[in-house]
């Protein structure tokens, strides 16, 4: 069944003991960037450095008890599996997370960190998806989705509440779209607290399965070549899609050489790191032109988890 506004609400009373809510701050470089005012919603300064965790607490505060022992198996790249390892600690809940092979090992740590067990399968996320659920029920676990879980979606859905009520003159609100959720729990909150705030979704050019799933209407698979894990879906998750179809205004999508320079410009200009996904949003923002001229903009910086490495690497690079 699918969430509702009411859902978030609640979701945002069952996580509000363990996590605050975020800050949404303007910079005048990025709003001389986009042509817009600009403000940016600070999902990178929660404890797992990403937005998923609202989601993974959310499901855990209403996970039943008497399961607890057997537990649940999740497929991640990594930011997701966080949000369930984290929650999964909070509330003595056996996690397993199942990552492909290759995946960023920062995110790694951080879960084993957090007590969770991870098994590597495969070379995708998509690998791990069709693994953790054949495992569920093999071995007796709730197989828990990254995308088709309403408690999940409900929960990420709170940062657009905060949002809006932080600043409720906010025009235009820009998520980054990998699965679905957090547009999805955006489109829910903005279109019930002001159905003229638009939603904008945004995907890396190298992994748009759910981009072309929301434009065609109907499932459509595709290869990922992009470095941004976060965007990176062979195929869409149905609860999310059917979110989007009624209430996204708009999606876009964005280079990986476009991620790379938001990710550069937003360390130069805040002083906050983010991962490919991370800076999606004020990647399509640049790439919009005139259309976000004047208009009050917030863009959701989803997550900064970024390995020293990638980093070292990112800003070697030449900027475009």
């Amino acid at each position: 069944m699918a969430p509702t506004f009411a859902d978030v609400l609640l979701a945002r009373e069952a996580i509000a003991p363990h996590l605050k809510p975020t800050a949404l701050y303007p910079y005048k470089a990025l709003s001389n960037a986009t042509g817009a005012e600009v403000r940016v919603k600070h999902e990178n300064h929660l404890p797992t450095g990403a937005f998923k965790v609202r989601g993974g607490v959310n499901f855990m505060a209403h996970f039943p008890a008497e399961k607890r022992r057997t537990g649940v198996i999740t497929a991640s790249t990594g930011n997701h599996g966080q949000s369930v390892a984290f929650a999964a600690r909070l509330f003595s809940v056996r996690a397993v997370v199942v990552m492909p092979n290759g995946a960023n090992p920062a995110k790694v740590e951080v879960i084993q960190d957090y007590g969770a067990e991870i098994r590597f399968v495969g070379r995708d996320f998509d690998d791990c998806r069709q693994y953790s659920e054949v495992t569920a029920q093999r071995e007796g676990m709730d197989y828990l989705s990254s995308g088709d879980e309403p408690l999940l979606i409900a929960g990420v859905g709170t940062h657009t509440v905060e949002i809006v009520e932080a600043w409720p003159e906010v025009d235009v609100i820009i998520v980054p779209v990998g699965g679905g959720s957090g547009a999805a729990g955006a489109c829910l909150a903005a279109k019930a607290m002001n159905p003229r705030i638009q939603v904008i979704g945004v995907q890396a050019e190298g992994a748009p399965a759910a981009y072309r799933s929301w434009k065609e209407g109907r499932r459509v698979e595709a290869p990922i070549v992009t470095f941004a894990e976060g965007l990176a879906t062979r195929a869409p998750f149905d609860l999310p899609q059917s979110i989007l179809r009624r209430d996204l205004d708009d999606f876009v999508l964005v280079s990986d050489a476009a991620l790379r320079s938001a990710m550069r410009l937003l360390i130069e200009k805040t002083r906050n790191l983010a991962e490919g996904a991370g800076a999606a949003a004020l990647a399509a923002a640049r790439s919009m032109g005139d259309r976000l001229k004047d208009k009050r903009v917030a863009l959701i910086l989803s997550g900064g988890n970024v390995t020293g490495p990638a980093l070292k690497e990112l800003m070697n690079e030449r900027t475009p």
